[in-house]
């Protein structure tokens, strides 16, 4: 008999494991497009924000520096107090416990995380806490890094780790993959009853890694944060070759795939 795999939003020890590093999840992780943090800003009907799963505070940053007010939202303890220490006030709970004590807001954000939360009691909790006219904005960046290099690095994930569900992933599906997430996250939000008809965008940009950058950032994934550190050593000493042989830096294609609901 085979077990069934988790949804992200039951896979708590992954969901969880950012925070071993926060720090390095910091420095290493991408910020999102300006004009999106402009735009979801320009439409709401104020500047109190929730950040759900607001991690380290990549997001809120941009956003207290676009005029917000942002309160956190994080399951990861660790991670909380690295975003306190940026000077957010955070309450760590996921957000389908969490407690609004008669709080609203005029936007909740979700960056890099809406996939661990549960689709539909996710955003039946924010619809709770929406001022009229408030939205809803979930966001990934999805990498794409040169097609050679993907190869590359799909192989020494065969090599190092061959039972990883990343082994049977084929190079250029990743926008496939947010897609569907965005898909479902727009299906869960519809399901409350409780918002207007999710709209999504998306923002193409780039940005250049060195093989020290990428390592970096390859080392906060959630196919690598749970790894023992003698295979995650193995692992990226592989990419790092991958990266040398293409002359020890590359420009990655991101694009930040967004679903908006109004309440």
């Amino acid at each position: 008999m085979t077990t069934a795999p988790l949804e992200p939003h039951q896979a708590r020890q992954a969901a969880e494991s950012f925070g071993i590093d926060a720090a390095r999840y910091d420095r290493s992780r991408p910020s999102y497009p300006d004009a999106m943090i402009e735009s979801i800003v320009a439409d709401a009907p104020g500047r109190d924000v929730l950040d759900v799963g607001i991690g380290t505070g990549i997001v809120a940053r941009q956003l207290r520096a676009a005029g917000c007010t942002v309160l956190g939202v994080e399951a990861d303890a660790r991670m909380a107090d690295f975003a306190r220490g940026e000077g957010f006030a955070v309450e760590v709970a996921k957000i389908e416990d969490w407690q609004p004590r008669g709080r609203t807001f005029d936007v909740v954000v979700s960056g890099q995380a809406w996939h661990w939360v549960d689709p539909v009691a996710g955003p039946a909790k924010v619809a709770q806490v929406l001022r009229p006219g408030g939205q809803l904005a979930v966001f990934w960046n999805v990498m794409q890094p040169p097609a050679e290099l993907e190869k590359a690095f799909g192989d020494v994930y065969r090599r190092v780790l061959p039972d990883s569900p990343v082994t049977r992933l084929t190079p250029g599906s990743a926008p496939a993959i947010y897609a569907a997430m965005a898909d479902k996250a727009a299906d869960g939000i519809r399901a409350t009853g409780a918002f207007g008809e999710p709209e999504q965008r998306s923002y193409e940009w780039d940005q250049r890694y060195t093989r020290d950058q990428w390592l970096e950032l390859a080392g906060t994934t959630g196919g690598t944060t749970l790894l023992a550190k003698d295979v995650l050593a193995e692992l990226l000493a592989g990419f790092g070759a991958a990266i040398d042989a293409v002359g020890g830096s590359f420009v990655c294609h991101y694009t930040t795939v967004v679903v908006i609901a109004r309440g």
